[in-house]
């Protein structure tokens, strides 16, 4: 039995305030991605993809150098190596190879559930290019808020260095940028896809929610560059705002995925 014409025009309507969404996002996307902020997050990611290049390149050479080494003081002790000498070298070098690639791919990719185990002066870089990957994926209001927080967890990298990790100043960082922030956007990932801009029962809808929590996170982010910058780690130990951001946030978004 095929739609009524009342069912047909709720569907047109439907598909129309989608697209005109889609289209704003895109449009606010782009106005974002010419201003200074844009392009300076655009020259980071570029100088980020040039030196993992380059990282992967210099692993790369020094393997080889040290395979052709080997090469060299195996044929000067035992003679020439032959024919099979020299396929046994290519396949090591080509299993060395292999064997980097892959390590500096999952390296690059480490779920959040590794960050427990990540130094904490590592932890905000490694924060960050999660979130860089999950980032095409997320709307145009969320994508903007990550940019921001990206920022903010550049700066905070530099000022872990210092800090005890078993601080309870340490705790409540890796807490909030390795724990609750991936949380958050997880949570998020889990709700359908069709139900992401709709509110739920009369609230903000996913999209929204999920916003509103990265506002909120970077906030946080910021205060704990501050306080840590001023070396007031009493404070930044024992103020837990960013709960709320669990309770009215988090939760909220999960549920509306139920």
């Amino acid at each position: 039995m095929g739609d009524t014409p009342d069912e047909l025009m709720r569907k047109g309507n439907e598909l129309l305030a989608r697209a005109r969404g889609y289209a704003f996002d895109w449009a606010e996307e782009a106005v974002h991605r010419i201003s200074p902020e844009g392009r300076k997050l655009a020259r980071r990611r570029a100088e980020r993809r040039r030196a993992a290049f380059l990282r992967i390149a210099r692993r790369l050479i020094a393997a080889t150098a040290a395979i052709f080494v080997a090469v060299l003081a195996a044929g000067f002790v035992l003679g020439p190596i032959g024919l099979g000498g020299l396929m046994a070298a290519v396949l090591a070098m080509i299993i060395a190879w292999v064997a980097i690639v892959a390590w500096s791919v999952r390296d690059r990719d480490m779920p959040p559930e590794r960050f427990v185990q990540t130094d904490l002066a590592q932890l905000p870089q490694r924060t960050e290019s999660w979130l860089e990957a999950q980032r095409p994926a997320l709307p145009a209001p969320a994508q903007r808020q990550v940019d921001q927080i990206s920022l903010a967890l550049e700066q905070l990298g530099p000022q872990l260095a210092a800090l005890d990790p078993r601080e309870p100043a340490a705790i409540e960082v890796r807490r909030l940028v390795g724990e609750e922030l991936p949380e958050l956007v997880r949570g998020y990932q889990r709700v359908p896809e069709s139900l992401r801009r709709q509110p739920l029962n009369g609230g903000l809808s996913p999209d929204r929610q999920l916003a509103d929590g990265l506002e909120t996170i970077g906030e946080e982010i910021g205060r704990m560059n501050a306080q840590l910058a001023t070396g007031d780690l009493h404070a930044l130990a024992t103020q837990q705002r960013y709960l709320e951001l669990k309770y009215k946030g988090n939760d909220a978004i999960e549920g509306g995925g139920s």
